[in-house]
């Protein structure tokens, strides 16, 4: 038997729920929201520390009491939840199948959300040699350990990646007793916010190595050091850097991949610069009536950005549903020079846009440029602008023409 439902949302993280209180205020009644884990959240149920908020509600709530207003929300509006639910395939006819305890579901919707997240990359990414001892640990995995279920997965640690996720658990770590003996970056800047690189890091003394990697693991059963070296500027080891640190666990803050498997069977386009779906200004992707947002789409530095698109997404796929059908995308975004990836990719109409990106060097004093046929918009970027954070600018784009291509530069 196949049930029916008017807006399923796939994924009860911030975004997913978000998503599913707009779409709910925006007049869908029928909403199926699907989740994996046992309890709504994402993420954010392990990330115990404080920062959340600062923007939407004007306070800093840590990270499961940001997710407990949405989770209330969520049951206020009388919203399905499915809890301890897998989807395991999605169509392009917006059906999809989702196993539980109580066995195999077929359904199918009029539009899709998909809010899926993302997952960290492993040692197994970034081709670190050596042996395969206990001991080595994404970030997220030991915040997880450590702040859900009370087990410290060392006592001597060196952290590889300067990701949010990394510093804040070098901070973590420390206070729970353990030795972090630094935090290594092989760009010659780090990955994570400055606010995280001063609290995390530089208020409790932990070192960070910029241009520096791990080379090697030692260690038979555990851990027992790395072998860490500088990084050339090209990229390589520099021959008479490599030097043996003693330590029984190494943690990878190394990058976050969306999750996107169910995307690619469905036959959703995906950038290969975000690794997220293609989307316009809405969040539609390639298959109308399908949506993306949250860290499924793009990583997101900080939470309430991603809870203001997601919100966008909501209302836009409950017009879709309404309507039953919407604008093709007629422009094409492109990232030009100085630029890593902008989101949205297409856009469909013109007017006021929000475009989100993020720049591929340091750098201060900068204009960013955006060209769409003649027009051409130049905005200065006031502070000082980083790889690791999300540049948004909302731009009033002129009259549209089929063909045409956006390109945003950095100068």
């Amino acid at each position: 038997m196949q049930l029916k439902r008017e807006l399923m949302v796939i994924g009860g993280g911030p975004a997913g729920l978000a998503a599913a209180v707009a779409a709910r205020r925006a007049g869908v009644r029928d909403i199926l929201l699907i989740e994996r884990e046992d309890c709504l959240g994402g993420i954010l149920n392990q990330c115990i520390h404080n920062g959340f908020g600062r923007e939407i509600f004007k306070e800093s709530l840590t990270g499961p009491e940001y997710a407990q207003i949405f989770i209330e929300q969520v049951q206020l509006s009388d919203i399905e939840c499915w809890t301890g639910t897998l989807v395991t395939e999605l169509t392009a006819g917006k059906r999809i199948i989702a196993a539980n305890s109580r066995g195999l579901h077929r359904i199918c919707a009029q539009a899709v959300i998909l809010s899926m997240g993302c997952r960290e990359r492993t040692r197994a990414a970034v081709d670190i040699p050596g042996t395969r001892p206990a001991g080595i640990y994404t970030a997220g995995v030991a915040q997880n350990f450590i702040n859900l279920r009370n087990l410290m997965p060392g006592k001597r640690f060196i952290i590889l990646g300067s990701g949010d996720i990394g510093l804040i658990m070098a901070r973590r770590l420390t206070l729970e007793g353990a030795e972090v003996l630094g935090v290594l970056e092989k760009l010659p800047y780090p990955g994570g916010l400055p606010r995280n690189i001063t609290q995390c890091l530089e208020d409790f003394n932990i070192p960070l190595y910029l241009k520096h990697t791990v080379t090697d693991i030692h260690g038979k059963h555990r851990v027992s050091g790395v072998s860490i070296a500088k990084v050339g500027p090209r990229g390589g080891i520099l021959p008479g850097t490599t030097r043996k640190l003693a330590c029984d666990t190494l943690l990878l803050s190394v990058g976050l991949i969306p999750e996107n498997e169910l995307s690619k069977a469905a036959g959703i386009k995906l950038d290969r610069l975000t690794g997220g779906p293609l989307v316009d200004e809405t969040g539609q992707t390639n298959i109308p009536g399908i949506y993306a947002c949250g860290n499924v789409l793009h990583v997101y530095d900080i939470v309430d950005q991603l809870t203001k698109e997601a919100e966008a997404v909501g209302r836009a796929a409950a017009c879709y549903i309404k309507a039953g059908q919407s604008q093709l995308p007629l422009l094409r975004v492109q990232a030009g020079s100085g630029i890593k990836y902008v989101v949205p990719q297409q856009i469909s109409a013109p007017g006021k846009r929000l475009l989100s990106f993020r720049v591929d060097t340091p750098g201060q004093n900068k204009y960013i440029v955006i060209k769409s046929g003649r027009k051409i918009i130049k905005r200065q970027i006031k502070q000082r602008v980083n790889p690791p954070e999300l540049i948004q600018l909302e731009v009033n784009l002129p009259e549209l023409s089929p063909g045409n291509i956006i390109k945003v530069e950095l100068k």
